[in-house]
């Protein structure tokens, strides 16, 4: 019995497929298939960031410095910035200083470009972030309660009036909205301030016009949502059951209608990020929007480099998050291929 005991604990016989079991989780697969991607992703955007200022017509640092700017100048900051080496070197040095948090520095003010990115960046973020929850506090409650209430074809007048009005508002140019704000609110009545990132008032119409028209095209988007999962046969089990009403839309009906809704909410959240160049323009906001605007219009490129990148890098991590939220609501999504 001694000698059955001990065997038993010994240790078992190599078996290859041990090993292998660990790679056949589904939620391993999923972590290398994104990952991989975004490695990928990442690379081709930074090779578009180097290889832009390489294809713009003419020497980026003449225009930078302007016509009359001696050619002693021109060659001293073309060789401060690694221009006159050969591409393949420029590049390799490129890769190494974004490993290294290095950006360059800007032709035109010669200061560092990453303390610049890292002082606006906090300020796009901002309002970019606030938006979105506002986007997200306003549809998923707002769709929810009007696919209750027209569930069935009924209430046609509100169902009319709702299609009408979130396709107006989501058909206003945030650009407009944003002047058309200014000029009533702040020029007008004087509620809010003109431009500028003072206090929390100053907050108000940026967000505004960054959120209004994304939520009204994800409110339709939940209703929509909300009425497929409002017909399943396990809702409909749910009212035979004589589940109470609030049961059945925050517990059965909402979690299911949140998969595709958060989809869709990572595109906005996307959308929001490249629309806050046009929004911070008009109201004067310190953060990336101005930055970029401003060194395009002065050829600062080393800047417009560098604030392409970061957005673009806001972006995808923006879509591996709702790619990871997506697989924790659904796990079935994990063992997809795609």
């Amino acid at each position: 019995m001694t000698a059955h005991a001990s065997g038993a604990s010994r240790a078992r016989p190599y078996e290859p497929g041990i090993l292998l079991r660990g790679w056949r989780s589904p939620w391993l697969r999923f972590a290398i298939r994104r990952l991989s991607r975004l490695v990928a992703s990442v690379w081709v955007l930074v090779s578009v960031s180097f290889f832009m200022i390489h294809l713009i017509p003419g020497d980026p640092v003449r225009q930078a410095l302007g016509k009359y700017a001696s050619t002693q100048l021109v060659n001293r900051q073309r060789a401060a910035l690694g221009l006159d080496d050969p591409l393949p070197t420029q590049y390799a040095r490129y890769i190494v200083d974004l490993v290294h948090g290095d950006f360059g520095r800007s032709i035109i003010t010669q200061r560092p470009v990453a303390g610049e990115m890292a002082e606006r960046l906090p300020a796009t973020l901002q309002i970019a972030l606030l938006a979105f929850v506002v986007i997200v506090l306003i549809s998923v409650p707002v769709g929810v309660f009007v696919a209750a209430l027209t569930r069935g074809g009924r209430r046609g007048r509100l169902e009319l009036g709702f299609a009408s009005t979130s396709v107006l508002l989501a058909a206003i140019p945030d650009f407009l909205l944003a002047v058309g704000l200014v000029y009533v609110f702040s020029v007008r009545l004087q509620w809010f301030p003109i431009a500028g990132r003072t206090d929390a008032a100053s907050y108000v119409l940026p967000i505004i016009s960054l959120s209004l028209g994304s939520a009204a095209i994800l409110v339709r988007i939940v209703r929509v949502e909300t009425l497929s999962v409002l017909g399943e046969d396990f809702i409909r089990t749910a009212r035979a059951k004589r589940l109470p009403a609030r049961s059945i839309y925050l517990r059965h009906a909402l979690p299911n209608a949140l998969t595709a809704t958060l989809t869709f909410g990572g595109l906005l959240l996307t959308g929001l990020v490249a629309g806050t160049v046009l929004v911070e323009n008009v109201f004067a906001w310190p953060g990336l929007g101005t930055v970029i605007v401003s060194s395009i219009q002065s050829h600062d490129y080393p800047v417009v480099q560098a604030v392409v990148l970061i957005y673009g890098l806001m972006v995808l991590a923006v879509n591996l998050l709702v790619d990871v939220l997506l697989a924790v609501i659904d796990p079935r999504s994990t063992i997809k291929g795609s």
